[in-house]
This record gives C-alpha cells, sequence and structure tokens, in this order.
C-alpha cells in the first residue's frame, strides 16, 4: 500500500493510510516547542533575508500567534508576493525547517509546482479530484501539515478552488481537523506594483523601512485578481478573504545583494574576499535605467556567480 504522505509526485494519486498507522504519526508542537520555533525563525530571518522588513515582521508575528494557539479556528493562510530573487522561496524553506524534522523532504510538507504536478491545462478536473484528495489524506494523517504552492501565476484557473473548503473557519471539513495546517501560496505577481512603491518612496527621500503594508496590501489584492494565469483569478479565497496575511518582498538594492554575497561565502565557509564580493555586484543587473537602483534578479543568481569568481 503507498504511503499518503511526501509529495505528490507527477500524476500523483490518493491511497490513505489505514487508522493505526495515521495514529503513529507524531506531528504535535508543544507551546514551548512552538515558542522556540517562532524565535529560531525571527533570529534566522534577522540574519539572513536582506532587505525585508515586511516580510519578517509578517511571518513572523503570524507564524508565532499560530504555533502557540492549541486550538486555531483556522488555517494558517500566507500569500508571498514579490519581484524574483527577493527571499520568497528561502522564507517558505526556512519556515518548513523550523517547523518539521527534514524541512522540505519532511513527510509533512507538501511542495506543489505547476510545471511538475499540473503540467496540463487540460487535465485541471482530473488535478482538482487528485489535489483534494491528496490534501484531505495528509491532514487526516497530520493536522499540523504545511502546504506549499510555488509559481501561483502559472496554475489554471479554477484549480485552486478545491482548497477553499479548506482554509476557512469550519471546523471540520470532509470529516477532516485541518485547523492547525499552513499554506503558503508563492507568485511574482505584484512584484511590479511593489518595485513602483518601493521607487516612488525612493525617489521621496523616504526611508525604506518607513513603507508599510497598507501601501501594498490593495495594490497586491488588484495585480492579482486582475491576472487570468493566477491561480486565485476570479476565486473565492480571494472574494471571502480566506487568506491571513499578504506577504510583500521588495526589490532588493545594491547593498542588499552585497548582504547575500557574504552570507553565500560564509555557507561556503570562504572568506569575504572583497574582489570576489565587487565582481558579483559589478555583473548584476539593476533598474530602472536611469537610476540603476534595484537588482533585476534579486539574489537569485548569488550562488552561481560566486562560483564563477572564485
Amino acid at each position: 500500500m503507498s504511503r499518503n504522505t511526501g509529495n505528490p509526485r507527477p500524476g500523483f494519486q490518493i491511497e490513505l493510510l489505514p487508522t493505526p498507522f495515521r495514529d503513529k504519526l507524531v506531528c504535535v508542537l508543544s507551546s514551548d516547542s512552538a515558542l522556540l520555533v517562532a524565535l529560531g525563525l525571527e533570529c534566522d530571518l534577522a540574519q539572513h533575508l536582506a532587505g525585508q522588513h515586511l516580510a519578517k515582521a509578517l511571518v513572523v508575528k503570524a507564524l508565532k500567534a499560530f504555533v502557540q494557539d492549541p486550538a486555531p479556528t483556522k488555517p494558517l493562510v500566507l500569500s508571498l508576493h514579490g519581484w524574483t530573487g527577493t527571499g520568497k522561496s528561502y522564507v517558505s524553506s526556512l519556515l518548513a525547517r523550523y517547523l518539521f524534522r527534514g524541512g522540505l523532504r519532511s513527510p509533512h510538507v507538501h511542495h506543489f509546482s505547476p510545471v511538475i504536478h499540473f503540467p496540463h491545462p487540460g487535465h485541471v478536473e482530473r488535478y482538482k479530484k487528485d489535489l483534494k484528495s491528496w490534501v484531505q489524506g495528509n491532514l487526516t494523517a497530520c493536522s499540523r501539515s504545511l502546504f506549499l504552492f510555488d509559481e501561483m501565476d502559472k496554475l489554471a484557473p479554477g484549480l485552486m478552488e478545491v482548497l477553499r473548503p479548506f482554509l476557512g473557519s469550519s471546523w471540520v471539513v470532509f470529516g477532516t481537523n485541518y485547523r492547525k495546517a499552513i499554506f503558503i501560496f508563492i507568485s511574482n505577481t505584484g512584484g511590479e506594483q511593489i518595485n513602483q512603491v518601493a521607487l516612488e518612496a525612493w525617489r521621496s527621500r523616504r526611508d525604506r523601512e518607513e513603507i508599510r503594508l497598507q501601501e501594498l496590501e490593495l495594490v497586491i489584492s488588484q495585480a492579482v485578481l486582475d491576472n487570468p494565469h493566477h491561480g486565485f483569478w476570479r476565486s473565492g479565497i480571494m472574494e471571502e478573504h480566506l487568506l491571513d496575511v499578504l506577504v510583500p518582498f521588495l526589490p532588493l538594492q545594491r547593498h542588499h545583494v552585497r548582504h547575500c554575497v557574504l552570507n553565500e561565502l560564509a555557507q561556503l565557509g570562504l572568506e569575504p574576499r572583497d574582489e570576489v564580493v565587487q565582481a558579483v555586484l559589478d555583473s548584476t543587473t539593476f533598474f530602472p535605467e536611469d537610476e540603476q537602483l534595484f537588482s533585476s534578479n534579486g539574489c537569485k543568481t548569488v550562488a552561481s556567480r560566486i562560483a564563477f569568481f572564485l
């Protein structure tokens, strides 16, 4: 019998574990452990996530409140938005690492990619059935599960609607207790609007840290609603306000990229050689054309560039 845990395979089919095996799965956090998880994540983000004061504060606050609540009324639902290379996937992987032994490789972390798991637009109805069964089955096995959906702006319209019953505040859905689950949705949608707000703040000589969530929420929501390629386009998930937090990731400036280079060198156990740092910065493209302010790829290509210049 196949296990109903771990990341779904392409064309995945669901087979539930028998009850005796489900009961042996341990996926419960004590209140003390929950606090340590939140504090550890906060410390790691402060040290390694460059230029994202809003994302740091929002994710830590939401997670801390959620994991310390012994009886949450609904799952935690986060939607991460921003330009490529700004830290969305990094934050998601850190969150998985602090919540589950094995991080993204944990059997209780389920990572979905449109290209791998939902590649054919003509198979949406089959994908809906499989996705609903996968989520339901894994929440039955472990209510404290993490579901991560990458590249939301490449999903077929309507697919995410099968998740609506799992994201709200009902106590039981399909016979499954699901209120301790975490759902994370990642996309570049809203990135251009976030970049524009950051650029206008810079031109107005406002400090970057003065940018507030209220300036970005509406433009991000509108960008999602206007994008027919986004998984939440014309979705009840947006209309019913089932997203707990829209998390904006700001575009990265030169000193943020430098921070990423130094972090990567430290991870490799290498000394921070000035010539390598400068070479990576000089090879990075910045925009807009006149100001040359923000990195076109954020920190996404830092690791490969370092390898080239060592």
